[in-house]
């Protein structure tokens, strides 16, 4: 698979739900996280990124309006060690749990399958991004229904050294617009990794559909140090 721009391949898909992006940094010295959520409902629309400890979590913009927070209040982004995990649902904990008794994030994510929101089926996405001591390096997963067909989960992890600067991989939740929401297809979609933080962040979320996007969290983290700064934009604020 070619290497395509990132923002292109974001802004080519009507309706890609909820996408993660790790890679490198253009100048190499930043392992790069990005995360979106999107939303067609009123419920799900109604939610803002908040920083929560060295992570994030959503939270109801308005909670007079929240209706079902179940598959939509989670923490996306939770941090444990040299790991910095990031996912579209509560398997962020899943993950957190696992590694914190020496399970890997493969084994971790064994116990946790596709969202039950048939027809949909919405895949749960995850990354797990090391820094620091152990270098650098990331993994992505997919767990998904069999073509639509829930009575089995089809697992899918892959993972990269991430050695090569302004490059990265992208996967996200559906393919596009549709009645049901058509599920992720392939491996991680290789992408160039462009700008710094800031130029980063705004480029990825001009080219979020505007009708439908809702929230973005970016961070860098220094690969030698661990140390990170981040970027969070919620339409609602």
């Amino acid at each position: 698979m070619k290497y395509v721009d990132l923002f292109d391949e974001i802004s080519s898909v009507s309706y890609p739900g909820r996408g993660i992006v790790t890679g490198r940094s253009e100048d190499g010295k930043y392992a790069v996280i990005a995360y979106f959520i999107m939303g067609r409902s009123e419920n799900s629309r109604n939610r803002i990124f908040l920083e929560d400890g060295e992570g994030i979590r959503t939270k109801a913009f308005d909670e007079s309006r929240m209706k079902d927070p179940s598959l939509i209040i989670y923490h996306p982004v939770r941090v444990i060690n040299d790991c910095t995990i990031v996912t579209n649902g509560d398997q962020t904990d899943t993950v957190f749990d696992g590694l914190k008794v020496g399970k890997t994030f493969e084994e971790s994510l064994r116990s946790r399958e596709f969202e039950p929101d048939g027809p949909n089926f919405t895949p749960r996405i995850s990354g797990c991004v090391l820094t620091g001591k152990s270098g650098f390096s990331y993994s992505l997963s997919i767990l998904k229904s069999d073509n639509g067909d829930d009575s089995q989960c089809n697992r899918y992890t892959f993972s990269y050294e991430g050695k090569n600067p302004g490059k990265g991989h992208y996967i996200h939740t559906y393919m596009g617009d549709g009645d049901p929401l058509p599920s992720y297809e392939g491996e991680p979609t290789p992408v160039l990794i462009k700008g710094d933080l800031d130029t980063f962040t705004d480029a990825v979320w001009d080219a979020l559909d505007d009708d439908n996007k809702v929230s973005l969290f970016v961070r860098f983290i220094d690969i030698g140090t661990g140390k990170y700064d981040s970027r969070i934009i919620n339409k609602l604020q």
